[in-house]
């Protein structure tokens, strides 16, 4: 499943983050394709990282390890529930005696379900809050006081501009969670901004990744006919098309880095235009 006709090739090789050590949490994909969380761990190997990739799904982590060390870069794949602190802490842990250090963090794991408050079971509430939020609690936890030792850090949240519009279908527990991460992200930037930790958050538009196949693509069309799901999300865009993985990657590789170092507690939109049009 190619994700764009625009910006689908790998970056270009830098040093921009050299030596340093960047822990991407929902690194996988779910399904064939590219996300947005393969498509940051595989950027910031392209940018000197090592990357720390971990995921729910193992296989799914170790794919991305695997396509970064055949670009000659470092990766090890870590398996993990992000909205479990223990299992966390492990892989934490993990992450610390392989590599000793953790420069860079990105949550980018994320779930939904589409579906307004009557539709929305407590069960899938319930869960969805701990995967999009909790884990951002858990993973601060954790990572925080490492940082915070080193002296230096980048805390990238993920977040979405379904949780600032309503764009058109119901998808409450989504939206409702994607606005905390905002909010969240904002929080830690202000607590630790004397510490040399910078926190900010990505907020994509509509982006083609596999996430539209699993979850939204019914919105859109009855038989979750991909190709009419990209038309008419093309055409809800300013630009008019949605965005690629690697134009989100992109972002999250310059807050990683010292180019963004007087940038914290903010966030970027990347999203061709789309909230602007809804303003």
């Amino acid at each position: 499943m190619s994700a764009s006709p625009h910006h689908t090739s790998l970056p270009a090789r830098t040093e921009r983050l050299k030596g340093r050590v960047a822990l991407i949490l929902g690194a996988g994909t779910s399904a064939p394709g590219v996300s947005i969380g393969k498509a940051s761990s595989i950027a910031m190997a392209c940018a000197g990282a090592s990357v720390a990739a971990l995921d729910f799904n193992l296989a799914a982590a170790q794919e991305v390890t695997q396509e970064i060390i055949a670009l000659d870069g470092k990766a090890i794949a870590y398996q993990a529930d992000v909205a479990n602190f223990e299992a966390m802490q492990t892989a934490i842990d993990r992450v610390m005696l392989d590599f000793g250090r953790i420069d860079i963090l990105q949550i980018n794991a994320g779930i939904g379900r589409v579906g307004g408050p009557v539709e929305t079971s407590l069960e899938d509430w319930d869960r969805i809050q701990k995967v999009n939020v909790e884990s951002i609690l858990i993973a601060a936890k954790l990572v925080a006081p490492i940082m915070i030792q080193q002296g230096a850090g980048s805390i990238i949240g993920v977040s979405s501009v379904a949780g600032m519009r309503y764009l058109g279908y119901p998808h409450l527990a989504y939206n409702v969670t994607k606005a905390a991460v905002i909010h969240f992200i904002k929080m830690l930037a202000q607590q630790y901004a004397g510490q040399g930790i910078r926190a900010n958050t990505i907020v994509p538009g509509l982006i083609d990744t596999p996430r539209i196949q699993k979850n939204v693509a019914k919105v859109f069309d009855a038989n979750a006919d991909m190709d009419k799901t990209r038309r008419a999300r093309d055409q809800q865009v300013p630009m008019g098309r949605m965005g690629s993985p690697w134009e989100v990657a992109a972002v999250a590789t310059f807050l990683a880095s010292d180019d963004a170092s007087y940038i914290t507690g903010t966030e970027i939109v990347v999203d061709g235009g789309l909230t602007g049009k809804f303003v």
